[in-house]
Parts: structure tokens; sequence; C-alpha cells
């Protein structure tokens, strides 16, 4: 069994006010296991190497507390969630999230309900695409925080995201160094579904690699004519 050497991470995390005991540690620990194992038969990341899973995986999904407050018991989506970055990260650190992990492929929900038995932790897996998803009732404007990463550009991902979130909830997207480019072009986007212009933040997660968290607050309701269907979503971005 790999040894992810979490405790490498814990001063950083301590620093921005997040305590990751034994549990959540091990619980990592079997994650990035799980992760490297089932990674041979599927593909489920690029990023296998330890301390590469350590710093680009764990520490980056975990800097979200550093940035969003998330409060008890925070309703909270991952759209087109993977391999379980960031929501089941999320879920480790803080088990009283009510977490749904959303993707339009199976097999990475099987991989992920195999982490949550491992862990015994308990999150909703939904086999949907995001376009159909944000116009289910069931989860339509439900969630307090939708979270995305690496999944799109930021104006399609916006469509994807923001009709899964309540009035006064957050639309949280993870990218790279290029995010506050990303932001720019899709200012239309969060005006037209319902967001507030977003707020900016920038981290540099080790060896200057730079991270960038672009999180919006949503002050009215998203028109029912989105999100549309994704050919359209991709082919004419708002």
């Amino acid at each position: 069994m790999i040894d992810f050497e979490i405790e490498k991470i814990l001063p950083i995390c301590a620093d921005f006010g997040l305590e990751l005991d034994k549990t959540a540690t091990d619980r990592l620990n079997i994650y990035g296991n799980l992760l490297c194992s089932w990674n041979e038969k599927m593909n489920l990341t690029a990023i296998t190497e330890p301390e590469e899973v350590l710093y680009k995986h764990f520490l980056d999904c975990l800097l979200f507390f550093k940035n969003v407050d998330v409060r008890q018991n925070a309703k909270i989506i991952d759209v087109g969630t993977g391999a379980g970055f960031p929501g089941l990260v999320l879920k480790i650190a803080r088990p009283d999230i009510k977490l749904t992990l959303l993707d339009g492929l199976n097999k990475r929900l099987t991989f992920l309900s195999a982490v949550l038995g491992e862990t015994e932790l308990e999150a909703e897996t939904v086999h949907l695409r995001a376009e159909d998803g944000g116009k289910d009732p069931k989860y339509r404007e439900k969630f307090d925080i939708a979270c995305a990463r690496a999944v799109a550009n930021l104006p399609v991902l916006c469509e994807y995201c923001i009709p899964f979130v309540k009035t006064n909830g957050l639309f949280v997207a993870m990218k790279g160094s290029k995010g506050s480019e990303e932001a720019r072009s899709a200012l239309n986007a969060y005006k037209v579904l319902g967001c507030e212009k977003p707020t900016i933040i920038c981290e540099n997660l080790r060896n200057d690699e730079e991270r960038t968290f672009i999180i919006s607050k949503k002050i009215s309701q998203t028109s029912t004519k989105y999100p549309r269907m994704g050919g359209k979503i991709a082919k004419s971005a708002l």
C-alpha cells in the first residue's frame, strides 16, 4: 500500500484553519491507493506519482476551504466529477457536507462508489450529463454550492453549473493559471444565468504552479431557457 505522506500538507491546511484528523488522512491514503490501482484499468488521471497526487490533487482540492466559506451540512454538487475531484476530497475533509457527485460516464461513478464504500462515507452518485441534470427538478437550484474542476471552458461551464445553484448560493470554478482570462470571457454568462461578477483568487500550489478559484454568488433564478442542449452550449457559448 502506498503511503501518500499526507502529513506533509497538514501544516499548510492548518494555516488556513483546516485540521485533518487521522480518520481523514487514512481516508485520503485509501482514496489515493484506489485511484492508482483503478487507473491501471481505466483512464481516471494522468497524475499517479504519490507526491504529485498529494499536491496536485489532494492539496489543490483542500485549498477550496481556504477560499470558500462552506457552512455546516452544506449541499454541494460536483459537476463532471471525473475521479472525484474536488468533491470527494471535500467530503473526506468535512464529512458533514451533503455531497452529490455528477458525471456522464457511469464507470467513473462505479469507481467513486468503490471509494465511498472503502472510506465508509456516503454521497449521492448521479449518472447524468450536466445539461440534463440542470433541467431535472430534483437537482435544479437545489444546492448551496456547485463546483467543477477541469471540466470545460468557463463560459460553457457556467451554463453547466449555475442552474444547479440556489439563489444566494455559490458557483466555484477551479482553474489553472489562465483562470483570470477565462473569467473575463465568461462575464456575460454569469450575468445571463443570474450570478454576480465573480471574485478571482489566485493560489500558488507548489513550485510556482498557479491555481485559480473563480467564485460567484447567485443573485437571481436562472431562466428556464438554460441550460440548453450540450451541442448548443459548446457551439454558441453565452
